[in-house]
């Protein structure tokens, strides 16, 4: 069963096609032939003219405005723009800390956001950056723990974690900063 509103919509959109017949693409197509433009009136208007469930008539109608208002992406689109451009040389430092972080258990939770990821369990206990072209921070919740070496104390760079590590090769993504990413997941 799927656990936060990201997981519930894509196994929506995964059904979509199957319960109705028809794929997100061209029920978007239907709505904006049909000159509805309002919420409610979309879901009124799949719900009497072709017996969609509130469920799915919401979905679409989520779905249609995005596309037409232009909305920002989310999940993967979002990480794809971050490490896009003079960042993309980063990606694969990104990819070895989720890996890893994912080992953790099936708690584990990626959350994008728009200029860095959010790594949670019952509450956030890392978040990862791309801060610079050449650099990513790894903040990490690990109050009580002093800083010393490359766990520096997070200062100014995100209040939401008490530290950080500077990455800038794929080498860094070592046992060492699984160990701290592991003490804060184990703490969350």
């Amino acid at each position: 069963m799927p656990s936060n509103v990201d997981e519930m919509t894509n196994t929506m959109l995964q059904n979509l096609e199957e319960k109705t017949g028809k794929n997100l693409d061209l029920w978007i197509q239907i709505v904006n032939n049909s000159q509805v433009t309002r919420h409610k009136e979309i879901i009124g208007h799949l719900k009497s003219e072709y017996g969609l469930t509130y469920g799915y008539a919401n979905l679409i109608a989520l779905k249609t405005r995005e596309s037409l208002e232009g909305k920002p992406p989310t999940g993967d689109s979002l990480v794809d723009m971050q490490y896009s451009g003079n960042k993309n040389g980063l990606r694969p430092i990104y990819d070895a800390i989720i890996d890893g972080v994912k080992s953790f258990g099936k708690d584990v939770e990626v959350a994008p956001k728009k200029a860095y990821v959010s790594l949670r369990r019952s509450k956030q206990f890392a978040i990862v950056q791309p801060s610079t072209k050449t650099r990513v921070d790894v903040g990490i919740n690990l109050k009580g723990t002093d800083p010393g070496g490359r766990l520096e104390p997070s200062g100014s760079f995100n209040a939401m974690v008490s530290h950080r590590v500077r990455i800038t090769e794929r080498d860094q993504v070592d046992e060492q900063l699984f160990q701290w990413l592991k003490s804060a997941y184990e703490a969350a």
